[in-house]
């Protein structure tokens, strides 16, 4: 078994990590940037090393500094989360060379899923089906010659990458040479790589993924699906398990095809092969392969029993997953919202600031992945992920009358968050008949507003800006003459 482990990340992510490490009886070793020098999971790791800047290519993204901080604490293996440098097979290879565990799969795994056209090329190999397009387009005039094959609407993107940068949706040929401009541009400069594809845009397609899991030793299997459709910008707000639309026939199917998509590349540890379903035909189509753990990994977790990072680390030390395909099953139900500091009401731009308050939500069935407390500062420098919020019931319908609960519960104050608009998602008739696809937030939630914040939230936002001075709560003053009398002592509560 490993003993000191390192992880590449930051927030939420680095603290779950952090979690199954110490359950594990292994040592942990946390990276911040200038910016963090107070996060939350530096405070939760056994050691913590400065890595440089607050901008990500001066700390997170600077893999001498991370390699040099692994050498420096004694560690034997990094755990890359996700984001950052968790797809970089430059990366897993260095940490190898480095004579450090990779918890993850190899580099030529990486690599070959990495960039979305040569692994469509792959797959249509494999006969694993993948969505009608072209790779390897260069002029103005093949792009316009393959979406006329293709047939508008389509999709251009960024062929390196993810995350939904570089990716433009083309209804007409009046709009595909600027989305092409603007897909390249945007490629570019998020992954050095301006290259791109062209595929067929389904426009009422449900996004459906399938979780693999695999050892060292040729073991691979799936652990089902999530229905990941709830989106904006391409990018995921609400997860569930299982998904309300497949059979058990077609989870078998798309299951058995990702495994073969991840054999394909000779896969080990967590990855997850995406899918474009479409429910009118009941066709599904290869859309990628993350290779690393998901954002949205604990709704696995909830609904099959099996605590994921813990098999990460210890795959990555060469053990063997004990579980065969038919010892795997799915029980319940699990939803995932990630609760964003963003406002809606200004196109999702990300809100900073103090937290004032932060109360998570307890109870039965509900589960907070956060690397934020009371009195931390959201800054710009990284993604506005303030937690995950997660609930595991019986039944779909219970799991979401407890995902409403749930979010009326948890308490924010200090900047502006999602979770009115994501308890509006949950309300609608689409939401709880499984309706809605990956254009859904577009085109029928557009006209959304904020509600009105009733009188006692307005009171308790106030309370908490005017106690909270200087980063600490200040206790109330107290005009009681009886020096006897209990509420003499009390601070915040009382006021």
């Amino acid at each position: 078994m490993l003993t000191k482990i390192l992880i590449a990340n930051r927030g939420e992510i680095a603290i779950r990590i952090m979690r199954a490490c110490r359950e594990l009886g292994i040592k942990t070793i946390a990276v911040y940037s200038e910016a963090d020098h107070n996060a939350q999971h530096v405070q939760f790791a056994d050691e913590a090393v400065l890595l440089g800047g607050a901008a990500p290519k001066e700390s997170y993204l600077n893999v001498e500094a991370l390699l040099r901080a692994a050498h420096d604490s004694q560690a034997d293996a990094i755990h890359p989360g996700y984001g950052f440098l968790s797809e970089n097979a430059s990366f897993a290879a260095a940490v190898a060379s480095a004579n450090l565990t990779f918890i993850g799969p190899s580099a030529d795994s990486i690599r070959a899923m990495g960039d979305k056209a040569e692994s469509k090329i792959l797959m249509k190999k494999a006969g694993v089906p993948t969505v009608p397009g072209y790779e390897g387009l260069e002029t103005y005039e093949e792009f316009l010659k393959a979406a006329n094959e293709i047939g508008y609407p389509v999709l251009v993107k960024a062929a390196a990458g993810g995350g939904g940068k570089g990716m433009r949706v083309v209804n007409a040929e009046s709009e595909l040479k600027e989305a092409i401009e603007l897909a390249r541009s945007e490629a570019r400069n998020a992954f050095g790589d301006e290259r791109l594809l062209i595929e067929k845009y389904l426009a009422e397609a449900h996004h459906i993924e399938i979780q693999v899991f695999g050892d060292k030793h040729g073991n691979l299997v799936h652990l089902f699906e999530r229905e990941c459709s709830v989106q904006r910008r391409h990018q995921k707000i609400i997860e569930e398990s299982p998904s309300p639309l497949l059979t058990p026939e077609l989870r078998a199917k798309m299951g058995e095809a990702a495994v073969n998509a991840a054999k394909t590349v000779g896969y080990y540890n967590a990855g997850t092969v995406e899918f474009i379903f479409d429910p009118k035909t009941q066709q599904y189509y290869f859309l990628e392969m993350n290779t690393r753990l998901q954002v949205e990994h604990p709704v696995t977790e909830l609904v099959t029993g099996l605590d994921l990072v813990h098999w990460q680390i210890r795959i990555a030390a060469g053990e063997k997953f004990p579980f065969s395909q038919s010892d795997l099953h799915q029980h319940g139900h699990a939803i995932e919202c990630r609760v964003y500091a963003e406002d809606p009401t200004t196109g999702f731009l990300p809100s900073t600031g103090k937290l004032l308050q932060f109360i998570q939500p307890q109870g039965p069935g509900i589960r907070v992945d956060s690397g934020f407390a009371a009195g931390d500062e959201v800054t710009h420098f990284y993604d506005p992920l303030l937690a995950k919020l997660i609930v595991y019931a019986g039944n779909r319908e219970d799991a979401i009358k407890r995902m409403q609960n749930a979010l009326n519960d948890f308490i924010v104050h200090g900047v502006v968050t999602n979770m009115d608009y994501m308890r509006a998602v949950l309300e609608t008739d689409d939401f709880k008949t499984g309706k809605v696809t990956t254009r859904w937030v577009e085109t029928k939630f557009g006209e959304w507003s904020i509600p009105q914040p009733e009188l006692n939230a307005l009171i308790a936002a106030a309370l908490a800006d005017v106690v909270f001075v200087g980063g600490k709560a200040q206790p109330a003053v107290s005009n009681e003459t009886d020096p006897f009398n209990p509420w003499k002592q009390t601070g915040n509560y009382r006021n």
